[in-house]
């Protein structure tokens, strides 16, 4: 019996140990030193090593979309050529680091969405906080929410129809 209850503990805190290894998120510093869109950014970090990372949790406007250039221009005002922290969540399918994105502590993905320049991308969002952000940006006509209905189209949508087209 004793050894049996040995085994247990020895088995859960081994898988205690993996999830809190695997728990622990990689960081990334560096100098912003390009903004391709509202939501994707070139790092370079100490190591003079260039990342593209995607910004976790948000899809902004595209560039051919009614405040694609805005959304981009509001990225870039806050953090280009900044010294900022990115929190990795995954790299995705066209190998670029999926992550949040901190400048002195603060949540550039939330203030994305909080300002109006970002939805809440629903089919990957972790962050809950970010739909509460977006229901206030969308009540109080920030950003892209001052846009009348028929200008504002999610950019998944909008990416849609560009590729099975305009239907």
């Amino acid at each position: 019996m004793k050894v049996m209850l040995c085994w247990t503990h020895c088995f859960l805190l081994g898988i205690l140990l993996i999830l809190t290894t695997y728990a622990q998120a990689t960081t990334h510093t560096g100098q912003v030193v390009a903004i391709t869109d509202g939501d994707t950014i070139k790092l370079l970090t100490p190591a003079k090593q260039q990342i593209k990372v995607r910004l976790a949790d948000i899809d902004t406007p595209e560039r051919g979309q009614p405040y694609g250039k805005k959304a981009r221009q509001v990225l870039g005002d806050k953090i280009h050529r900044r010294q900022v922290e990115v929190e990795e969540v995954t790299i995705d399918r066209y190998k670029r680091l999926v992550g949040r994105v901190f400048l002195e502590g603060r949540n550039i993905n939330a203030e994305m969405v909080e300002d109006g320049a970002a939805w809440v991308y629903r089919k990957y969002n972790r962050d809950p906080q970010l739909l509460e952000l977006e229901r206030q940006a969308r009540e109080q006509g920030r950003g892209l929410w001052a846009l009348q209905p028929d200008q504002r189209m999610p950019p998944w949508e909008w990416r849609a129809r560009l590729k099975f087209g305009n239907q």
